[in-house]
């Protein structure tokens, strides 16, 4: 195995036959315990998540990775839909912080899908983790879906009908469809204009191969048909240890509702809620989501 103040700084591990792409920025094993970030999706890339290797100016190593299906680690596009399970992903984090040498002294950092994924890991009590970050995520998508029909109610006149009349003809690879989706984007998931560039890189590479993403999830945010439709956690995150941090924005797709079984049921937990950000308040309000985090990761001491 190997050694953490030894790691290339970018690279892969094998994953059974497929490889996990990863980046460490800092040295892991020099006194703070390493960050690993979580990005969303399913079938994101870490770009948009990139400037959380500043925190390695502070003295935490950053790893950042990019989940199966996409971006540097092996693309599956043969794969069916029966393949991409959350079980896969716990499989390959875990796989990933041994294969690093990270196990025992670690904190995650995972946001929207990623914060799912992260919570579930946590739940099951690993002893190396010393503290956890989920933003932007909801705790089940039974919850998302019901708050999308609501967000979807207050967009403009016309638009949420042309979403519906192109969900219906299964036509959602329409242009009139992506522009109308858009609007909805444009209001909570990122609310910058123009889009920062990691951002953008994020969305390309999910277009580029949207196995994963159209497997799990569906064709857009709002539109959940994949396999995820009726996963939650809530069953399990009363069983988290480690003292969490729980990040949304205000006008986050993720609503209040869908992040509230979190602060319900997680013991040790707080709430941060970004007034002039949607799903990206890392994005939006970089600079205080940079206090907000650095203040959780002294207090894990």
């Amino acid at each position: 195995m190997t050694s953490p103040a030894a790691l290339p700084a970018k690279g892969t591990v094998p994953f059974g036959e497929h490889k996990t792409w990863y980046r460490v920025t800092g040295t892991p094993g020099a006194g703070r315990p390493a960050v690993v970030v979580l990005h969303g999706g399913p079938g994101s890339t870490h770009d948009y998540l990139v400037g959380l290797a500043a925190l390695a100016q502070e003295g935490w190593p950053v790893v950042h990775y990019d989940q199966l299906g996409n971006g540097g680690s092996t693309h599956l596009p043969g794969k069916g839909a029966e393949f991409w399970t959350p079980r896969l992903f716990l499989d390959e984090l875990d796989n990933l912080l041994l294969r690093l040498g990270l196990r025992d002294d670690y904190v995650l950092v995972g946001q929207s899908w990623g914060g799912m994924l992260a919570a579930l890991h946590a739940s099951a009590r690993p002893g190396g983790l010393r503290g956890l970050v989920v933003a932007d995520a909801p705790a089940s998508y039974p919850l998302w879906l019901r708050e999308m029909r609501v967000l979807r109610d207050r967009l403009p006149e016309g638009v949420n009908e042309t979403l519906r009349r192109h969900e219906a003809a299964g036509t959602t690879d329409s242009q009139e469809y992506f522009d109308a989706m858009m609007v909805f984007y444009n209001r909570h998931v990122c609310t910058l204009d123009p889009w920062p560039r990691e951002f953008v890189a994020t969305f390309m590479e999910i277009y580029n191969d949207p196995t994963v993403y159209y497997a799990m999830n569906g064709p857009s945010e709002f539109h959940v048909i994949g396999s995820l439709r009726d996963f939650g956690v809530e069953d399990r995150v009363a069983d988290i240890e480690v003292p969490t941090l729980l990040i949304s924005g205000r006008h986050d797709e993720a609503t209040p509702a869908t992040v509230r079984p979190y602060f319900d049921l997680i013991p040790d937990v707080r709430w941060e809620v970004f007034e002039e950000s949607s799903h990206t308040p890392h994005l939006e309000e970089p600079e205080r989501f940079r206090q907000v985090l650095i203040e959780f990761l002294k207090g894990l001491g």
